[in-house]
């Protein structure tokens, strides 16, 4: 079989296959209760078990240490651009790998599978970075920045949320005023809960420019009154960096506006892409709990048989199971319609909010399962449910969620007290 060079990740999955099955630090297995993987591409299996093969021989071994440590594992970033993490949907002509959307959905899965922490740092690199720059970027733009992304070399982050203003974005007051040499933007403002932002080398920020109406604009790390104090004392996704954006009087060039689109819908575009591979990644971490809580049951005896041969304990498993296969076939379905241009943002919603919410009842119940030592860091239930509490708030809360499907199915908004004119 002949490899392309856009799967550069293949390479890596032959390479450390073999004693990656031979390792006894992750064992997981992937649930696949109604045969999905007939549905997939061979392709999109070679995608996912490279990307699954580096996982358990580059990140297994060292996450717990990080998540108790509250450190970010930098040096696994060139891996992550190796295996296609970093906007795997990106053209190859920008430095992408130029897959489809199902692959940046397994990908994301393998990535949270292992952590949520290290899901979130390609997410906001692939959607949040590189997917506005790709969508609505100058050409000059799109040359100077997607490469490096794609690779790692550089890393960004995204500034939409406010301390004053999170589920309500267009309330931001984040802006950005002529500097008056005709080269140049002063920028003010700050920004709050930034993935990646400690380190990134870029930021996507969204302010609003003189007239009200909001602009993203690429600040580069260096320029005088940008920021990047790093957020201490997180009990959730402990091995990711979060960090807010400071912006005094900070001078960008008009240049680093993005010229595609303006308005609130450009920023919302790109948090459909991430939401699309949270509720990817989510699944993940469900069903690896899912995978300890079933070999824990059959290993572990009580009263002389296998914990797995009570009731209680198989009502619990076979729940699990009957929840991750619903959401194996709503994210698929809703892969199948992204690769066709047809999902919508109530429809991504609506896949984002179930599976995270799965995902942390799952986590609960496998670690009841676990007994006492599903709260030791030798199972993994216990962080990822102090991630899954960041991941089932961030990118819309499980409430605005609900809503914005409640939106959707009446045609009447419950963000505002207001009724709305339906004419």
């Amino acid at each position: 079989m002949k490899i392309s060079a856009k799967h550069k990740n293949f390479n890596y999955f032959y390479k450390v296959k073999i004693e990656t099955l031979n390792m006894a630090t992750d064992l997981y297995v992937q649930p696949d209760y109604y045969n999905l993987d007939d549905l997939l591409t061979e392709e999109h299996k070679m995608i996912r078990d490279a990307a699954r093969a580096w996982v358990k021989k580059e990140v297994s071994p060292i996450i717990d240490e990080h998540f108790e440590k509250a450190t970010f594992p930098s040096h696994l970033l060139k891996g992550l651009g190796e295996i296609g993490a970093f906007g795997p949907y990106i053209p190859e002509e920008y430095g992408g790998p130029g897959l489809d959307q199902i692959s940046y959905g397994l990908i994301m899965q393998e990535l949270e599978r292992c952590d949520s922490g290290l899901r979130s740092t390609a997410s906001v690199q692939s959607s949040l970075v590189m997917y506005p720059i790709w969508k609505y970027g100058s050409e000059e733009q799109k040359q100077k920045y997607l490469p490096k992304l794609a690779t790692g070399e550089m890393m960004g982050c995204f500034g939409l949320t406010e301390p004053d203003h999170g589920s309500n974005p267009a309330g931001m007051i984040t802006n950005f005023k002529d500097a008056g040499d005709g080269e140049n933007v002063i920028l003010n403002g700050a920004k709050m809960w930034i993935s990646n932002a400690p380190f990134a080398d870029i930021a996507v920020v969204w302010a609003k420019d003189e007239t009200g109406r909001i602009h993203g604009i690429v600040v580069e790390r260096g320029m005088e009154g940008f920021s990047t104090p790093e957020m201490h004392g997180k009990l959730s996704l402990r091995a990711s960096a979060t960090g807010e954006l400071i912006f005094v009087n900070v001078k960008v060039p008009k240049a680093n506006i993005l010229p595609g689109r303006s308005g609130l819908g450009a920023p919302l575009s790109c948090l459909d892409s991430a939401r699309f591979g949270i509720a990817w990644g989510a699944l993940g971490a469900a069903m690896d709990c899912y995978d300890q809580a079933l070999r824990y049951s059959k290993e572990r005896t009580q009263f002389g048989v296998p914990i797995a041969a009570f009731q209680l304990t198989q009502k619990k498993l076979a729940e699990m199971i009957t929840e991750i296969t619903k959401a194996q076939l709503l994210t698929f379905r809703l892969g199948q319609l992204r690769n066709e241009g047809k999902a919508t943002s109530a429809q991504i919603s609506m896949a984002k909010r179930n599976n995270c919410e799965i995902a942390l009842n799952i986590a609960k119940e496998a670690r009841q399962i676990h007994g006492g030592m599903g709260i030791t860091s030798e199972y993994s239930m216990m962080r990822h449910m102090a991630n899954l509490e960041s991941v089932i708030t961030y990118e819309g809360t499980h409430d605005i969620h609900l809503l914005i499907t409640g939106m959707d199915i009446t045609g009447i908004p419950a963000f505002t007290r207001e009724m709305p004119d339906l004419k």
